[in-house]
């Protein structure tokens, strides 16, 4: 059984799929709009609440900031290998390659940002990854639940198994000739981001096809791996609806 924790993480779950919850543990001292609206999405779908006080609360989240409510659920099947999200893709597939993102909540809103560009999967090394935990599920408020996460046991074997599946991997840098709005984005890619601060490894900027950098008008230097996800995955989205 799966723990979810939060309002986002959960709703999301029952939009997708509320025959997998189980039963939702919800705050009893809580009455206010947001619990509301979940009770009564909840209760329109016929699945079980329970009022506790916060200190069941607190014990089953085990440590993660819950919001007052909490749900057991069926763990969905994702898949769990890079060639099971490229199978029977009706359109050239648009992955996000994570290099040293250890940060969970940074993995979260990754996870976040793909959903809403369509990413087909979001990739990371086993090593020097944070992994996908119950923080990062919040903090991608449903996203963990739509978006495959790959751990992959040696991300530059990876990315050439994507090269010879004729996937353009394109990487970020700072001191990239090419700034994103040059570069052409718009056919199979790996968008390959390193962390905050450390950028890409040199094993992994090496295997990239082309690097690109995210123009910067203003004082700071770089942007927030999430954030940058979210620019270089939106960009890809912008070129594909132009062909």
């Amino acid at each position: 059984m799966k723990t979810l924790a939060g309002f986002h993480a959960i709703r999301g779950r029952l939009k997708q799929k509320p025959e997998s919850v189980r039963e939702i543990y919800v705050d009893a001292s809580r009455s206010d709009a947001r619990m509301k609206e979940l009770r009564t999405l909840a209760e329109s779908l016929r699945v079980r609440l329970i009022a506790v006080d916060a200190k069941r609360l607190d014990g089953l989240a085990g440590g993660v900031r819950h919001q007052g409510v909490i749900a057991m659920a069926e763990p969905l099947k994702m898949p769990q290998f890079v060639e099971d999200v490229l199978e029977g893709l009706e359109e050239p597939p648009l992955l996000l390659l994570l290099d040293g993102v250890q940060d969970p909540h940074n993995l979260g809103a990754c996870l976040r940002v793909a959903d809403g560009a369509g990413a087909h999967a979001v990739i990371a090394p086993k090593d020097r990854s944070c992994g996908l935990t119950a923080a990062a599920a919040k903090v991608a408020s449903g996203a963990a639940e739509t978006v495959p996460f790959i751990v992959v046991t040696n991300l530059g074997r990876t990315m050439r198994d994507l090269k010879d599946r004729g996937v353009w991997l394109a990487g970020t840098a700072d001191e990239a000739p090419q700034s994103l709005w040059q570069a052409r984005l718009d056919g199979a890619l790996g968008l390959v981001l390193g962390a905050e601060g450390e950028g890409l490894r040199r094993l992994t900027r090496d295997l990239c096809d082309s690097q690109v950098s995210i123009p910067m008008m203003g004082a700071v230097d770089s942007l927030n791996v999430s954030v940058a996800s979210g620019v270089c995955l939106y960009e890809a989205r912008r070129q594909r609806s132009k062909r």
